[in-house]
């Protein structure tokens, strides 16, 4: 199959999903002068009268989305959404003449990833799975890591539109090789969120003053970019998501059932899976993904 390269002021784009992330991608493609036809499961979100206004123009389904559209992207909550937008009656891959481009930003599993990639390609459309990792302030400033499983001719022919978004756009191999990528970034993230929650209710319990343990600890080898975003969000006491805690948990279980596959003990995991899930059945799964202080300061009698 021929792939077309993606042209500034030629190539019409389709957007499926203007959440906290989505908005700011299609916003910045947009401006580098892409025009866009969006859908969202609803439309009067201000994210979405924000994109109206930047002269995207709206469709009543994904499948209509990629009737408009030459690079359909999509980034969506769950793997049974992206199934819908994608593969459904209404989805974006009924809509998709020969040649199109599906590119699922979700992080999704990896076996829909490839299930998408060889519906796709039996009716000569193109599908990438690509995955982001930098989270809202990423989104926003348009330095979100990419990972991309698919070819690398459609790789090569959406990296303009790739570039309007993040900084590190890393094609890592076929189709599904995005999505495992994913898993180890969230793997990474998880023990880690445990370990800076922990620490800062540490200070806090010892009596010192965080802002100042912050400035000495933040520079050493204890630092991370989860201490330099969440960090000052936690000491404000701010658990609005840049990252949704259920989204998280969503990942955390894809990596735990992906490793089960693979005969892998992963106990880091584990504990902050269900750490996660204890966060959420106190109701917070709509917060950010640093609000697992709550559940830290539960478990340990702490009411702030």
């Amino acid at each position: 199959m021929s792939v077309q390269k993606a042209i500034l002021g030629k190539t019409r784009i389709g957007w499926i999903g203007t959440g906290v992330m989505g908005r700011w991608m299609c916003q910045h493609a947009i401006s580098k002068g892409f025009a866009a036809t969006i859908y969202n499961r609803s439309k009067d979100k201000p994210d979405v009268k924000t994109l109206l206004d930047a002269g995207a123009q709206w469709a009543d389904t994904p499948k209509q989305v990629a009737e408009a559209s030459d690079i359909v992207f999509a980034i969506v909550g769950f793997p049974k959404d992206v199934r819908d937008v994608f593969l459904s009656q209404t989805g974006a891959l009924a809509g998709s003449k020969p040649g199109t481009i599906l590119v699922d930003m979700t992080t999704s599993e990896p076996t829909l990833a490839r299930e998408i990639y060889d519906d796709a390609k039996a009716k000569g459309v193109h599908s990438l799975d690509a995955p982001v990792s930098g989270g809202d302030v990423g989104a926003k400033n348009a330095t979100l890591s990419i990972m991309i499983g698919g070819d690398k001719d459609v790789v090569d022919a959406v990296a303009p539109v790739f570039e309007a978004m993040g900084k590190t756009i890393i094609h890592q191999g076929a189709a599904g090789s995005g999505q495992h990528t994913k898993m180890v970034n969230q793997i990474l993230i998880s023990s880690n969120m445990v370990a800076l929650c922990e620490a800062l209710l540490y200070g806090y319990k010892a009596g010192l003053d965080l802002e100042t343990v912050f400035k000495s600890v933040s520079v050493g080898a204890a630092g991370s970019k989860a201490l330099e975003v969440l960090g000052p969000r936690i000491l404000a006491r701010n658990f609005e998501p840049g990252f949704y805690v259920e989204h998280f948990i969503k990942d955390m279980g894809i990596a735990l059932e992906e490793s089960k596959k693979m005969g892998l003990s992963t106990p880091g995991l584990a504990l902050a899976h269900q750490l996660y899930l204890a966060l959420q059945a106190q109701g917070y799964g709509r917060k950010g993904t640093q609000a697992l202080l709550l559940a830290l300061e539960h478990i340990s009698g702490i009411k702030r």
